[in-house]
């Protein structure tokens, strides 16, 4: 995989929680630049301020949905359980790099902004999510 240095893209990052979740979560840094084919690590902070443990369980997506398919991840906490027992804080990786085949799309031409953002559930017993899917 050869980096393509000449293509320089900002990676912003989002955090939200569902309501049925009482976790504060956030990125820790807003945004990062990185070329096509260099891998990069972002965190995400998540504490439970409640004094009973929570489990949740985290989909994302990624803003162009176009870009996606171009959007690797190495190392993630989606959809698995994050278990977080009273008032403990963790930190989150995500260890990732864009395809250097981002450069070489025409329609990711004028495309130099990417946002990575995640949800946080609270899950339930038996519960499954669906896996984002790009054509």
């Amino acid at each position: 995989m050869e980096p393509v240095r000449d293509r320089l893209i900002r990676v912003t990052f989002n955090a939200d929680t569902h309501a049925s979740i009482q976790w504060s979560f956030k990125p820790q840094q807003s945004e990062i630049y990185v070329v096509p084919g260099e891998t990069a690590l972002a965190f995400y902070k998540a504490k439970n301020p409640t004094d009973k443990p929570i489990i949740g369980i985290s989909t994302y997506n990624v803003v162009p949905f176009e870009a996606g398919q171009y959007f690797n991840k190495i190392q993630c906490f989606c959809f698995e359980e994050q278990r977080l027992n009273p008032q403990e804080e963790v930190d989150m990786p995500v260890f990732f790099y864009i395809d250097p085949e981002f450069a070489e799309d025409p329609k990711m031409a004028k495309v130099d902004l990417i946002t990575l953002s995640y949800t946080f559930f609270e899950a339930k017993e038996g519960q499954k999510l669906p896996l984002p899917g790009y054509q």
